[in-house]
């Protein structure tokens, strides 16, 4: 009697421990489930909110509310005729100031109707509340627009509102279509791979509550203003949450098919499988933790709240994978692999867990018998793939070329710039001390690719005056001079480009005006945030890359306990991250013939590349590792590669499917991104992982392993 009370205190531990823990998820996902619906209320994509705030476009950008009267995002409407427009359309036109102003999310006065001198076309300025939500105010407006457009006439929202609204809806099939071709995806990559109905289905629980966990808490740090949330990161954060908590699930199932062999109960296979896949699990979400965290050295907001908001995702996919899934797992069973059930066989428990048939059982023996040849060609390979990257055109894009597709923006200022000054509506703010109007006003006028200057008056009915070389001149014929509006004895400038205000052209305006004007004016506008963004991505990318390869490196020499196999790791990474780059390029450039990428891209492909590529070595060598101190170095190798070759390799697919799906949103920053993590991951988990680090393995030995002294050759 006394035994069997204990006895089943175990079995009912044994079944109300894992059934609490999936309680407790279940739980967290049923808060967090709603939060998906909820995203946009935390998230802004405001290009100028994620710069420095010692950037020149950040400093200005907090200043126009003191000059203009309000802090809005202007938007252009240009209304074009089928030919000259009409007496009557320009009537209906002269309506429309008053009209717009009565619109929800418009704030302050709407410029009257400004004709074109070839009188074809008209545009008006409409200024956007900025703390609304800017994708539904245009949407809106467009909608408003298209029933108040007089007859004849087409209308068009473009301005730095207008592509603002079009990237708010690219990003809009976030919640929905990513998230849905993402486990789609999976799920048919897993049923393939384990032929087993029940156990997709559990790995895809465990990723789906993961994310709900890591949304509630990134919505809530968004929400207290901690870091702010975009949609590109929030892209990033759905695909790297289920690739990561997928990835870390097929290792913990490898160990727990293996252990269900060579133990009797699933309370004991539990215990072996937690023990074996924690150390790798933890390891390798840890490194991809500690890359992504350099990002906080970052300049950008941007790429400085990634960081961090990735990181809470990669520890919520450990979390699931090491309890929720084997809680899991160890209520179902060996049910949870039907048809295809282990059997508990006591022969087996002390067998060679190296697989005798399939590609995994030949791939070692090729390995160990071409070992040298298979290295020198790897590298090669690699090496030559290298060489497109100096194909590799990453020093930013056009703004009207983020989106991909069709863009109402981009249109609109493609037509907008055939009849008016190309920058109208994205006017670079020049603010400077009052005593030096006219000075800096006859600067910026001495550039060709400035059309106009005005300078900012609240007695203005456009809120402006244009200066000239003779000096203040009211705006409209027969108005009266204005007196400029001055803060702290400061005074703003605008300067109408006559060139496309995201061309290179701009851009060299306004670095060029920056050394006219002299440290003591400042320059922002729409074109300056362009580039002080690119300023300051390519000095992150300069400054993280080589500091994610020294914290890898530590933290590989700590887990294998050894100096020379890190190095090599962290080599056949940077090698097939380069090779990746180089493809990238030629493909960017020739196939898809793209206008070129953002800085930023080249440094997030690295941080995730590296870091989760470093995660398939992770798996591999602390695996061989493993087998290494049993039977020796180069046996050890063969039969670490066997073992771990399907299940990292069906890792790497599933990584490179849920990173692809980011292409399904129209934005050229996340197709690219796209493309560089599952070519990269593909790349690494077929020939780095599969061939090239077994070769190195088998050609150094035992010394792959110094200073080890327990692991023979």
């Amino acid at each position: 009697m006394s035994h069997a009370a204990p006895s089943r205190t175990r079995r009912t531990l044994r079944i109300l421990i894992p059934a609490l823990l999936v309680l407790v998820w279940l739980t967290v996902a049923a808060i967090g489930g709603p939060y998906f619906g909820k995203v946009s209320e935390v998230s802004s994509n405001d290009p100028t909110a994620y710069l420095p705030t010692t950037a020149e476009a950040t400093q200005v950008q907090e200043r126009l509310s003191d000059f203009l009267g309000t802090d809005a995002i202007p938007a252009v409407v240009l209304v074009l005729g089928n030919g000259t427009l009409s007496d009557a359309q320009l009537q209906e036109l002269e309506a429309w100031p008053d009209e717009l102003a009565e619109l929800d999310g418009v704030v302050g006065e709407v410029s009257p109707a400004i004709p074109s001198e070839d009188g074809v076309a008209v545009q008006l300025f409409v200024p956007i509340d900025s703390t609304a939500n800017v994708g539904e105010t245009i949407d809106g407006l467009r909608a408003d627009l298209a029933e108040l457009a007089p007859a004849g006439t087409e209308v068009y929202v473009t301005g730095p509102a207008g592509f603002t609204g079009d990237l708010v809806s690219a990003f809009a099939g976030i919640d929905g279509i990513l998230l849905l071709v993402a486990l789609l995806a999976v799920f048919v990559i897993l049923v393939i791979v384990y032929r087993s109905p029940l156990l997709p289905l559990i790995v895809l629980s465990t990723s789906l509550f993961a994310l709900c966990a890591a949304l509630l808490t990134v919505w809530w740090i968004a929400k207290a203003g901690v870091f702010p949330l975009s949609g590109q990161t929030q892209g990033i954060l759905f695909i790297l949450v289920i690739g990561a908590a997928t990835d870390y699930s097929l290792l913990y199932i490898a160990r727990y098919r293996e252990a269900l062999r060579h133990h009797e109960t699933r309370a004991q296979a539990t215990r072996a499988a937690v023990r074996g896949s924690l150390e790798p699990i933890l390891a390798s979400g840890g490194t991809v933790i500690a890359g992504l965290l350099m990002l906080l050295l970052s300049e950008l907001e941007s790429n400085r709240a990634l960081g961090p908001i990735a990181s809470i995702g990669i520890v919520f996919a450990i979390l699931a994978a090491l309890t929720l899934l084997p809680a899991l797992l160890a209520l179902v069973g060996r049910v949870a692999f039907w048809p295809l059930m282990p059997r508990y066989d006591t022969a087996d428990v002390n067998a060679d867990p190296t697989p005798t048939r399939g590609i995994w059982a030949r791939v070692p023996r090729f390995v160990e018998r071409r070992a040298r040849p298979i290295w020198i060609i790897s590298v090669l390979a690699l090496l030559l793939a290298s060489l497109g990257v100096l194909q590799l055109k990453a020093d930013g894009v056009p703004q009207s070329e983020l989106v991909l597709g069709g863009s109402e923006a981009r249109t609109g200022q493609q037509l907008l710039s055939e009849h008016f000054p190309g920058g109208s509506g994205s006017p670079v703010y020049v603010i400077t001390d009052e005593s030096r109007l006219q000075e800096v006003a006859d600067l910026i006028l001495a550039d060709s690719r400035i059309e106009s200057v005005a300078v900012s008056s609240e007695d203005s009915p456009s809120g402006s005056v244009p200066v000239t070389d003779d000096g203040v001149q009211p705006l409209f014929p027969g108005a009266p001079a204005s007196d400029p509006t001055v803060s702290d004895g400061e005074v703003l400038l605008q300067g109408t480009l006559a060139v496309a205000p995201d061309s290179a052209e701009a851009e060299d305006t306004v670095r060029e005006l920056r050394t006219a004007v002299g440290d003591e004016a400042l320059v922002g506008g729409t074109t300056a945030t362009a580039v002080d963004t690119e300023a300051a991505s390519i000095r992150d990318r300069t400054l993280i890359i080589p500091l994610v390869l020294l914290v890898i490196l530590v933290i590989l020499m700590l887990l294998l306990r050894a100096i020379v196999a890190p190095l090599l790791l962290v080599g056949t990474v940077v090698l097939s991250f380069a090779a990746t780059m180089g493809v990238a390029a030629l493909v960017f450039n020739h196939v898809f013939q793209m206008p070129g990428a953002d800085p930023a891209v080249p440094l997030f492909g690295f941080v995730f590349l590296v870091a989760l590529g470093i995660d398939y070595n992770i798996f591999l060598m602390t695996r061989v590792r493993e087998e290494a101190l049993k039977v020796g170095a180069r046996a050890g190798m063969s039969r670490g590669l066997g073992i771990t070759g399907g299940v990292i390799t069906s890792a790497g697919v599933v990584l490179a499917t849920t990173f692809a799906a980011l292409s399904v949103i129209p934005i050229l920053f996340l197709l690219q991104l796209a493309f560089i993590v599952a070519f990269g991951v593909l790349l690494d988990t077929i020939l780095v992982r599969s061939l090239l680090v077994p070769a190195l393995g088998h050609e150094l030995g035992r010394a792959m392993w110094w200073p080890a002294r327990k692991i023979r050759s």
